[in-house]
């Protein structure tokens, strides 16, 4: 079992990343992943991504660690990037080998929707009418907590 997890301001090639989980375990069957993006709307240039250096990396490394735990993966990956991004650039990629997809897709889900509410990320939004500071959603709220609270189940 193994686990990665990078913060890192250059972009990263998705492909390359699916490419490294696949086949490196001959007792997972199945690899999955989340690619997160710059959405585009709002008049929205860019999107800044703010870290506490340090802290981000063990939140995010707790975060797949019990991604491993949970669904007795082969390997979990989180590459999330920091720093200035314009709409279409890859933020985040979240991926996960395991021995049957259920595992693979549900550990993915959990680490994205955990990330989004216990990992240190601060972001704003650069539009043609200035800038400001994103709240965070409730519904990524919501996401988590029935992850932590029982709801969502894992059935690996």
């Amino acid at each position: 079992m193994a686990v990665v997890v990078k913060v890192q301001t250059d972009s990263f090639d998705a492909g390359d990343l699916l490419n490294a989980l696949t086949g490196q375990d001959s007792s997972c069957g199945a690899v999955a992943s989340f690619i997160g993006q710059v959405r585009g709307g709002d008049d929205l240039v860019a999107l800044e991504l703010e870290h506490y250096p340090g802290v981000t990396e063990q939140a995010l490394g707790r975060i797949a660690d019990e991604a491993v735990r949970r669904w007795s993966l082969g390997e979990a990956v989180i590459i999330h990037r920091v720093g200035r991004m314009a709409v279409g650039e890859p933020i985040v990629f979240v991926g996960a080998s395991a021995p049957h997809r259920r595992a693979a897709l549900e550990a993915t889900s959990f680490m994205i929707d955990i990330l989004k509410t216990q990992a240190p990320f601060w972001k704003r939004e650069h539009t043609i009418s200035g800038s400001h500071w994103v709240e965070p959603r409730p519904g990524d709220d919501e996401a988590a907590s029935a992850w932590l609270t029982g709801e969502k189940e894992s059935t690996a």
